[in-house]
């Protein structure tokens, strides 16, 4: 049980900084959340293979966080998939990838289900006996859902959160309260807190501050301004409010099943 993660960096993608994704590996369920710019190279160097991603979710659709998505999807036609794919994303997601798929003339060897959200508050999109999988209503620029993604297998249970794009805003921390994991954007440094207003996006600090509210047992922050050469103050920053913070890192694999 594992999260790997692809890239944790916002905006332009560099040749060493990737844009918003990550794997989730949950017994044999893969979960890719979010799928930005270059999410196919990144799987191959943590050598994940496509053929182990049943679920796709896509946050918001900002480019940094789905433009990997048509690339990732075309080439499992490439591996003549027949296994289906589910992806779930916001009202306006069908339509992208449909406009690649007539303009290229591309038709898809596996069955491909797009499922579209619109829903402002908290629904459950993923129910079985191993897997839920709820939203977590997000406050930004554009239409954005977080996850909360439970997987109970035997005697073992995770429950993980993701949420990134956000401003700082309390109202999730009843949705996400006693997670054992939790990704939260940390765009920006303290000092730089009016331009996480502005744009709508969160500080190390105020991720910290969310992470100790919801009563979480682990915080990874992520999503680094590119004005940054360096996270350690971000990391200094979020553990002088909660303790047991790290930082993702691309490539960077967390074992999931390390504070149960």
């Amino acid at each position: 049980m594992k999260l790997t993660i692809l890239g944790c960096h916002s905006s332009t993608p560099r040749p060493d900084c990737f844009n918003s994704a990550q794997v989730l590996s949950l017994g044999n369920i893969g979960v890719l959340i979010d799928c930005g710019e270059g999410t196919q190279m990144q799987l191959k160097k943590a050598r994940i293979h496509l053929k182990d991603i049943d679920i796709v979710l896509i946050s918001h659709l900002h480019g940094d966080h789905f433009y990997g998505l048509i690339g990732f999807l075309t080439s499992h036609d490439h591996n003549i998939r027949k296994n289906s794919i589910s992806v779930y994303g916001p009202i306006g997601l069908n339509e992208i990838i449909q406009a690649h798929l007539r303009v290229t003339n591309k038709s898809l060897s596996y069955p491909l289900n797009i499922i579209e959200l619109g829903q402002t508050e908290s629904i459950e999109i993923i129910k079985d006996a191993q897997l839920s999988i709820k939203t977590v209503p997000l406050k930004h620029r554009i239409y954005t859902n977080g996850f909360l993604i439970e997987y109970t297998y035997k005697d073992l249970h995770i429950l993980y959160a993701y949420c990134s794009d956000t401003a700082y805003d309390p109202k999730i921390i009843p949705i996400i309260k006693g997670a054992h994991w939790l990704y939260h954007e940390a765009t920006f440094l303290d000092m730089h807190s009016s331009k996480a207003d502005q744009t709508n996006h969160s500080t190390a600090k105020q991720a910290a501050l969310i992470a100790l509210k919801a009563g979480v047992k682990k915080l990874i922050i992520g999503h680094y301004s590119a004005r940054y050469n360096n996270y350690e103050n971000h990391l200094k920053e979020a553990r002088e409010i909660f303790a047991n913070t790290e930082l993702s890192q691309d490539l960077k694999v967390f074992n999931l099943k390390e504070i149960l």
